[in-house]
């Protein structure tokens, strides 16, 4: 029995890799997306309103299951007509990053959108104004100003992300979830592994929801409060 929950620990820190990379993807994505929403480009404009409607709507074990088992037969059907003797297959971990990081990258897209929009536009012009780069406008006045304003949505979004990597034991990665699925037939207990793995994923988001209450508050203005 101690093998096992050895193995769950273990597993948890794939789960963890897992989390925090997708939450970089999702990070890059959002940047990008809400850019576009927010360029004044029409085809941009439409580009991020096509994403962010079009992941949201489709259901996260869908997305996965369309990547891990769509992506090699569309790529392995195209190699097979230019007459390329290729058969490409999907990493799980790669898989599950890209298909959590696309999926909230998308909410993350209108966490970031929001934030931009209530930062006065007058601040920015201004640091144009006294001759700063687009790049220093945004690290210096809208970053800081935007982290503040994005942090509870943030919060809920990576909250959310945590928990769907779960999906991941759909595909064969052996995150802490499969682990505790093998775990729980192997034994016949599964309620006891299932308990463990519930508990773990608890103290990551606890443990998460610390840290970002610790982020607001740096980044407050004043008394200004917002409960997470």
């Amino acid at each position: 029995m101690n093998g096992y929950y050895i193995s769950i620990l273990h597993g948890s820190l794939t789960t963890v890799g897992v989390a925090l990379a997708s939450l970089l993807v999702a990070i890059l994505l959002g940047l990008l997306g809400a850019g576009a929403k927010l360029s004044g480009n029409p085809i941009a404009v439409a580009l991020g309103q096509l994403y962010t409607t079009v992941v949201r709507g489709v259901p996260e074990l869908l997305t996965m299951l369309l990547v891990f088992y769509g992506g090699p037969t569309v790529l392995n059907a195209a190699f097979e007509s230019m007459g390329w003797n290729m058969q490409v297959t999907v990493n799980p971990f790669i898989a599950g990053v890209l298909t959590i990081g696309f999926i909230y990258g998308a909410y993350m897209t209108e966490n970031f959108r929001g934030a931009i929009k209530a930062i006065p536009f007058g601040q920015r012009e201004a640091g144009l104004a006294f001759g700063m780069g687009r790049w220093q406008v945004f690290r210096r006045i809208t970053l800081p100003q935007m982290i503040r304003y994005v942090v509870p949505s943030f919060t809920n979004s990576w909250m959310a992300l945590i928990k769907a990597t779960a999906l991941v034991s759909l595909i064969g990665l052996h995150d802490m979830t499969y682990l505790a699925r093998q775990a729980g037939s192997a034994t016949r207990q599964p309620f006891v592994f299932i308990l463990m793995t519930a508990v773990i994923y608890l103290l990551f988001t606890s443990l998460s929801l610390w840290v970002l209450r610790k982020v607001h508050a740096r980044y407050s203005l004043g008394s200004e409060k917002i409960t997470l």
